[in-house]
């Protein structure tokens, strides 16, 4: 049976390679901006947003505290609020449906799609009732949603799409980027992210003049100019730290991309070789859209024991995620029952994470691997 050696353990994800390789620029990023004494807003934030929506594929790029928060300030800059619903997938980060109800929005919650664990777009649709005012797909685990009929259902509508791309920077739909198709797009530069920052980070992405503007002032508790208020906003800022470093890793994200992808591929042909690919479910990637694996997560009969014996075995995992909103104990009042959306609870039960950086060497996806086939072939 395959046992990780003592001290060469495989984490579900090691950000030091990455770290090591960029260690001197990072370095000099970082006095850059402390030499600067520029510390809120300025032209290092200024650069990155330029930079990163040329590379995103975007008109604009607002940098903004966090994921969450850039859900949240979209939410608000489209003057969501009391008495309005929002229709999203009940099996994501919790972000998604928390921002809403943060607006005093009431969440709407829709299943998943078995195969991709991406919105169900009947069933998205299906829900639009006269106080839904957006949509908010989330390109999960970094696959983009099937985008196009839900924005023809929206402006048939008169409703927003905000696109949660927190999990997919430089995801395709259609050879169109994620985060540049809705109203909004919504990015997080968490440390575990394709593009990490050195803390909590976002973007919102925005194609006209106006909504960059608005969202830029929502940033800064709506003040335009300083300390006079039309609106109400929040502190949303990016911090230049943050916006350095970004600056310094984004040219080399379609490198660490491609790594994951490859990585990806490998780990289809050791499920293959092992006799696993009729047993767990691999992630799929339709014709036509581009899969970053933020994540790589598989279905696995008997879950959580096979994490158990994978922990035993030094090898990293994660269950991304264990409760859908419709069940978890805050979102109780809006009355949706246990089986209400069946597709969801059932990936909750059997979704599993498994180490896909690009630092991975074919010997420890293999090592992975084979210690999956043990747990299941009894080897």
């Amino acid at each position: 049976m395959p046992v990780v050696s003592e001290g060469k353990s495989i984490p579900l994800l090691d950000l030091r390679p990455e770290y090591e390789s960029l260690r001197d620029d990072l370095v000099a990023a970082l006095v850059r901006v402390a030499d600067s004494q520029q510390y809120i807003l300025g032209p290092e934030v200024d650069a990155f947003e330029q930079a990163i929506a040329a590379q995103i594929g975007a008109r604009y790029a607002v940098g903004v505290s966090s994921g969450t928060d850039a859900l949240l300030i979209s939410l608000m800059a489209l003057g969501i609020g009391r008495g309005d619903e929002v229709v999203t997938p009940t099996f994501s980060f919790f972000a998604t449906a928390g921002c809403v109800t943060r607006v005093g929005a009431r969440p709407v919650f829709v299943d998943i799609d078995p195969a991709t664990y991406n919105i169900d777009v009947p069933q998205a649709i299906a829900a639009i009732t006269s106080r839904t005012r957006a949509i908010i797909p989330v390109h999960l685990f970094g696959l983009c949603a099937d985008m196009d009929p839900l924005l023809d259902a929206a402006r048939r509508r008169g409703i927003a799409v905000i696109e949660d791309a927190a999990q997919a920077i430089g995801a395709r739909y259609k050879d169109r980027p994620a985060g540049t198709l809705g109203e909004f797009g919504c990015f997080s530069f968490f440390p575990s992210k394709n593009l990490g920052a050195f803390g909590d980070a976002g973007l919102v992405t925005a194609e006209t003049d106006e909504r960059r503007d608005l969202l830029r002032r929502l940033r800064v508790h709506g003040s335009s100019p300083k300390y006079y208020h039309r609106l109400i906003g929040g502190n949303f800022r990016i911090d230049p730290i943050q916006a350095a470093v970004l600056r310094v890793k984004a040219p080399h994200l379609e490198r660490w991309t491609e790594a994951r992808r490859a990585n990806a591929a490998h780990y289809r042909g050791l499920f293959r070789e092992c006799g696993l690919d009729s047993i767990v479910t691999l992630p799929q990637e339709p014709d036509g859209y581009s899969h970053i694996f933020n994540q790589f997560v598989i279905r696995a009969p008997r879950r959580d024991e096979l994490r158990a014996h994978l922990t035993s075995r030094g090898v990293g995992t994660e269950i991304y995620y264990p409760v859908p909103f419709h069940l978890q104990e805050c979102f109780a009042d809006l009355g949706y029952p246990s089986g209400a959306f069946p597709i969801s609870e059932a990936a909750a039960r059997e979704v599993l994470a498994l180490p896909i950086y690009g630092a991975l060497t074919p010997a420890q996806l293999r090592l992975v691997v084979e210690a999956i086939a043990a747990f299941y072939h009894g080897r």
